[in-house]
């Protein structure tokens, strides 16, 4: 308004985005797993807080399905069965190979990947630091981006719901040796198909990406 200085309210962070945010981390990150129950009086304790922002907390993860709620016992992480990790591979191969297809039509100069080349950047530095957790956020912002780049806000939208998801299996996936190298290499092969301004190309190594991944979840689920 005319005359008025006025400067915007900085949101406080509350002790539940503080509970909510850390017992994520713990369930995307391996620090809770699907072999133990636990309950809201135990988590408060850990956490040192109450337990009435705790079961805030825990009611929103049930809802992202990241929890399974366990009637009169507490809650336990969610373990993606085979049957979900497969429908979870075919959705994104089939939304991701079109969108890689649109890029190839939409990109017009090199300078337009920089951020793509950035992220295979930050992602060689995370493997230099052995730091598996940083290299997953990564992967998943590479992915984001190319819908981003191709103007497909609601795709984008679409795999953001899925993240918690696929963050749970990325983890395990990276966790075979060589495989972090392999998905650096599979990124930089799918820049270069979009430079190039290859649509079937792109789509081949966006394919052959994906496919990498869910091959190695299942060595090591076999294993």
């Amino acid at each position: 308004m005319k005359g008025v200085s006025l400067k915007p309210i900085k949101k406080e962070i509350t002790t539940q985005d503080k509970v909510y945010k850390q017992i994520k981390k713990a369930i995307l990150f391996g620090g809770m797993s699907s072999d133990q129950i636990f309950t809201e009086v135990q988590l408060a304790e850990t956490l040192n807080t109450s337990r009435t922002p705790v079961r805030a907390a825990l009611q929103d993860l049930v809802k992202e399905g990241l929890l399974v709620l366990i009637p009169r016992k507490g809650v336990t992480v969610r373990e993606i069965t085979p049957e979900e990790q497969n429908e979870i591979f075919l959705l994104r191969s089939s939304i991701e190979t079109q969108v890689v297809k649109k890029l190839t039509e939409v990109i017009t100069s090199p300078d337009q990947l920089k951020v793509l080349r950035l992220i295979v950047e930050q992602q060689e530095e995370a493997l230099h630091n052995d730091d598996a957790i940083r290299f997953i956020e990564l992967d998943h912002e590479f992915h984001l981006s190319l819908t981003r780049l191709a103007n497909f806000g609601i795709i984008e939208e679409v795999l953001q719901n899925l993240h918690n998801l696929t963050q749970l299996m990325g983890l395990k996936a990276v966790s075979k040796k060589g495989r972090m190298k392999n998905v650096i290499k599979e990124h930089s092969e799918i820049i270069q198909a979009i430079e190039m301004g290859n649509a079937e190309l792109a789509s081949a190594e966006v394919l052959n990406h994906l496919n990498n991944t869910k091959e190695t979840l299942t060595y090591l689920e076999n294993s």
